[in-house]
């Protein structure tokens, strides 16, 4: 026979277990890379290939995990989007505001001094059956982005 305390246990777990296996499958894709000096140099372009799927629509989204030595208000980051034959399918200039202008507090979710903030990359029904390459620039007019500390993207299932 199972005691009481013994069975809340069990409870718990089975519980517990379910929520796990319940999560949300939409993810396609997901990849960060970290700056290893905790900043972005203007030279360093971020580069995530992607390979094909069979979505016919994807939410995109564009991650950046930042700290409170980040010098500026928001980001601009161009994105770059190539083909497998590295031809160009667009080419856009985004802005992500990564701290509010008006009380100089950060942006997005996070805890202590670093935070990260998510935006929309305008990959609007995608569906391929090659690999894909997106590209990430700073465009800040400043040689060192001190305080980033990762991007990344992530495709999920609309």
């Amino acid at each position: 026979m199972i005691s009481q305390p013994m069975l809340s246990r069990l409870v718990t777990l089975a519980l517990i277990l379910t929520s796990f296996s319940a999560c949300n499958n939409s993810r396609v894709y997901e990849e960060y890379q970290g700056m290893q000096k905790m900043s972005w140099a203007v030279t360093d372009t971020v580069t995530f290939e992607v390979d094909s799927h069979k979505e016919r629509k994807v939410l995109s989204t564009f991650r950046v995990k930042y700290n409170d030595s980040y010098d500026y208000q928001n980001l601009y980051v161009r994105y770059i989007l190539k083909d497998s034959l590295n031809n160009t399918l667009d080419n856009e200039l985004l802005n992500l505001n990564l701290f509010d202008p008006k009380t100089g507090k950060p942006l997005g979710e996070g805890f202590g001094n670093a935070f990260t903030q998510i935006d929309t990359l305008p990959l609007k029904n995608l569906s391929t059956n090659s690999k894909i390459k997106v590209q990430l620039i700073q465009y800040m007019r400043s040689n060192e982005l001190k305080g980033i500390e990762s991007v990344g993207i992530k495709l999920e299932k609309e």
